[in-house]
């Protein structure tokens, strides 16, 4: 059914709301292909879906109302588990917190604080770089990304903290951004500057208690752009996708600042001052689609200036972005200005399988992709094996690794050394992915694990050349 919101910008579209769904409507799109005869999906006159699509979407926008009926109780648990975390480090593990409960002086967690770490942060807590990967070492770009990556999900004082004492480098800012569509400020992203005159963009991933960012992530809303392609709606809403409006060159003066426009002001103020400057964008997860999106609406806006200044794109467990021609579209910008596009993806992690590439939902990957096995030994590949997870013929080989990763667990701080050594909250996601494997798998600390332990050789041009070639072949 259209609704009265302007998509004059796009060629073709399909958009889920789930607010206006309810189950009998729902369940009669499964039993009719009319998608436009429902009121939960905006869509052209006379749009049709075969069964398997409307499936999809049916899932699709179950699980959004079910994240929408229990966010707060989902945020609430979040925080309640973050400052448990937090209680037991700040006051020396379970022990140390009875002693201080006993003597009264019990040290109670700041959600402000320098020392205050999201849940993903109690995952991994390691904030230092690197020392034996410098400026000029072919993993630096990488190495730096995935660092900056896992800390976006931290506060603004921690990033502050962590970037100017340890890092030493230029703490440039933290943000939160407008998503038009959910009408809050639920896309944050921090900006550094290091010592080589490279800024470097973080867009944070999805938090595990943020029902907005999981309902960013199971919006199977999509948009066609002329000469673009399909691109996923919910990242292009969490990037600063304009209601009524799309993708303007300039946005309204009267709106809330949404992360793209912002963040391509900030750019060009920095970059104006240092002709020698170049800038990265880099995520994990949702943060990974986001990094990946923001080129190609520069393209869109004919930003060639500072295309030209993009160094490259380094993902992390980043869900497909778009579809086939979309995946072209992306090739020729970094074939013309030259951009490097690195999109890691660890063993059998499940975020970099969806959104499915298969003739129901048609989503493509596009860039290089470097996997790395479950002993960080990384390769250029067309594709990730097992593309789409849900493959009964991978089952034995994903429970088998799952089960070394957890030994691994155990040893891997005396075979690669104390920085390397996994907690029990980490160890706990491992036992989970004997159950579900690929949920450990998409957790930071093994992309950390790869980009230094992996070899530099998957990042040497002439190999990575061979490897396109080969991989064009393929397709």
């Amino acid at each position: 059914m259209a609704s009265s919101c302007n998509k004059s910008f796009s060629s073709n579209y399909m958009l889920l709301k789930p607010e206006e769904a309810g189950f009998l409507d729902l369940a009669k799109m499964l039993f009719s292909s009319d998608l436009d005869k429902r009121k939960f999906i905006d869509c052209p006159e006379g749009a049709r879906e075969p069964f398997g699509r409307r499936w999809i979407i049916f899932i699709s926008v179950m699980v959004q109302k079910l994240l929408q009926a229990t966010a707060k109780p989902m945020s609430a648990f979040g925080s309640g588990v973050e400052n448990w975390l937090n209680l037991l480090s700040g006051n020396g593990g379970f022990f140390g917190l009875l002693m201080n409960a006993l003597k009264g002086k019990v040290v109670h967690p700041d959600k402000t604080s320098a020392s205050f770490l999201s849940f993903i942060g109690n995952i991994d807590k390691r904030f230092k770089l690197d020392t034996n990967i410098s400026h000029g070492d072919k993993r630096y770009y990488a190495a730096l990304s995935v660092m900056a990556a896992k800390a976006s999900y931290e506060n603004p004082k921690y990033l502050e903290s962590i970037v100017k004492d340890h890092w030493e480098m230029d703490f440039v800012g933290s943000y939160d951004f407008w998503n038009d569509y959910q009408e809050k400020a639920t896309t944050q992203a921090f900006v550094l500057e290091d010592k080589n005159d490279v800024i470097v963009v973080a867009f944070r991933g999805t938090e595990p208690f943020d029902a907005d960012a999981w309902c960013s992530d199971f919006d199977l809303s999509w948009y066609e752009l002329p000469g673009t392609g399909k691109i996923h709606g919910g990242f292009m809403k969490a990037l600063g996708l304009q209601k009524n409006q799309g993708w303007p060159q300039q946005q309204d003066d009267n709106k809330t600042e949404t992360a793209y426009y912002a963040i391509r002001k900030l750019l060009k103020e920095r970059l104006q001052k240092n002709d020698k400057a170049k800038f990265v964008v880099t995520g994990h997860s949702l943060g990974g689609a986001l990094a990946a999106l923001f080129p190609a609406i520069l393209a869109l806006h004919e930003e060639s200036w500072l295309l030209d200044r993009l160094e490259g794109i380094y993902t992390f467990g980043q869900p497909r972005v778009g579809d086939e021609e979309f995946g072209q579209y992306m090739k020729n910008i970094i074939e013309k200005h030259n951009i490097n596009l690195y999109r890691f993806v660890y063993s059998y992690d499940m975020v970099p399988r969806l959104p499915y590439d298969d003739k129901t939902l048609m989503f493509k990957h596009f860039g290089t992709c470097i996997y790395y096995n479950s002993l960080y030994e990384g390769k250029v590949v067309a594709e990730e094996p097992d593309k789409n997870y849900f493959s009964i013929i991978w089952l034995i080989p994903k429970l088998i690794n799952a089960c070394w990763e957890l030994i691994r667990s155990f040893i891997i701080g005396y075979t690669k050394g104390a920085d390397y050594k996994e907690g029990g909250l980490l160890r706990m996601f491992r036992v989970l992915g004997i159950l579900a494997a690929g949920v450990p798998n998409h957790c930071p600390q093994d992309y950390v694990n790869a980009t230094r332990l992996g070899s530099s050789d998957v990042f040497n041009s002439s190999l990575l050349a061979l490897n396109q070639d080969k991989i064009l072949k393929m397709q």
